[in-house]
């Protein structure tokens, strides 16, 4: 879902240049990126996208007017970017600012802005947002920096201006997708490896089930340090070195939770692997497996899931592969969030309606009756960021 923001209707005349990039799923491999390990994530068929034009304002800025939000921020370019509010334009100065270090002089735009990638669903909309704005100021500029520099140049971004730790996943994604694709990504070396995923006859659905729990806090930074300690238990550099025997030897050394942690992330780097020569063989039932595999370990070893994503698993898991779901498993971080269910292409539309009118029935209140609505939709490996004029 591609939609063209109102440039000409805001600012009076033609866009000079429109670019894409699109959010993310992640197949799986959930919690290993910043243990080094391995995801697999894919582009999903939703996107940041930006029409923009030189602007002869002065002093120099960037005008940005997103119609989602109804909101707009001016970037003052005649000094360097720092953060600001509206919050959310902390994403576009954070880029801005990672050009100017560069080096690189950032000309005064008017651009409009527009997102189909879902707020708060896990589906990195944050990641969409950072490299669309990369983009478009390589096209403005007229340079093209390296993927890897490209993509590591969003995620700082989003470190310092926003102040989300996050890993290198979201944004190596949102950079080099490609159609029909998945891509593994080994988090260490940075080394990235297409997967074909090119079998008409499946596909997966994003469920979003539009809960997000708020948190006591730093439940993100404890299951970092609880990695780490368990790493350092182990006598490694992270857990990526860990192998199951080892970290069997070393049980009574770690706490029961410790240990659990460091199950999740070694357990879930072999299923990763053990996916993707699956998927080259396009053996999806055994696919499906190690999604729910994933997501039980995540819900019990990581404590990362919650009643409403253990609700549309457990949905899937009931309709079976007779009924089109192969497999299920929560996607991003969690607490809430989107799961991704591996289905047959067929039967993609029927799915949808059973997951949605299941989960409403889970999810009601057992005094107000109030339910809450998944937002479900399918999707193909999308291609990364893109220009699609200029």
């Amino acid at each position: 879902m591609l939609k063209i923001p109102p440039f000409e209707e805001i600012y009076g005349r033609p866009p000079r240049w429109i670019v894409a990039a699109p959010g993310r799923v992640n197949v799986i491999g959930e919690h290993t990126d910043y243990n080094d390990g391995f995801v697999l994530p894919m582009a999903i068929e939703r996107y940041a996208v930006m029409a923009a034009d030189i602007s002869s304002f002065m002093p120099p800025r960037i005008i940005i007017s997103d119609a989602h939000r109804g909101d707009t921020a001016q970037i003052d370019l005649s000094r360097p970017v720092v953060k600001a509010d509206p919050r959310w334009s902390n994403y576009i100065r954070g880029v801005v600012a990672g050009f100017q270090n560069l080096g690189l002089t950032v000309p005064a735009m008017d651009i409009s802005l527009v997102s189909t990638v879902p707020l708060g669903g896990g589906l990195s909309s944050s990641a969409a947002l950072e490299v669309c704005t990369a983009t478009l100021l390589e096209a403005a500029i007229g340079t093209k920096l390296d993927p890897v520099e490209k993509a590591l140049l969003c995620q700082q971004a989003e470190h310092k201006f926003a102040g989300v730790p996050c890993g290198i996943m979201d944004q190596f994604i949102s950079v080099m997708g490609q159609k029909n694709h998945l891509l593994l990504l080994d988090c260490r070396s940075r080394q990235t490896t297409l997967v074909p995923m090119d079998d008409p006859s499946v596909a997966l659905l994003v469920i979003n089930t539009n809960v997000k729990h708020e948190l006591s806090g730093g439940e993100y930074a404890e299951r970092r340090t609880q990695c780490e300690t368990a790493a350092k238990i182990l006598g490694i550099p992270s857990l990526r070195d860990a192998t199951p025997e080892a970290l069997e030897r070393a049980r009574r050394k770690m706490d029961l939770i410790t240990f659990r942690r460091a199950h999740h992330v070694i357990s879930e780097n072999e299923r990763t692997l053990q996916a993707v020569e699956e998927i080259r063989n396009s053996n999806w039932p055994v696919v499906g497996q190690h999604m729910y595999r994933s997501h039980y370990s995540l819900r019990d070893d990581f404590e990362v899931s919650c009643k409403e994503l253990d609700a549309v698993v457990d949905i899937c898991q009931s309709i079976g592969i007779e009924g089109g779901v192969y497999g299920c498993r929560m996607t991003g971080a969690g607490f809430g969030g989107s799961c991704v269910a591996l289905v047959k292409a067929e039967a993609g539309d029927k799915s949808s309606k059973r997951i949605a009118a299941a989960y409403r029935l889970a999810t009601a209140g057992a005094e107000t009756k109030k339910t809450i609505e998944a937002t479900i939709f399918s999707s193909r490996p999308a291609s990364g960021a893109t220009v699609i004029q200029g």
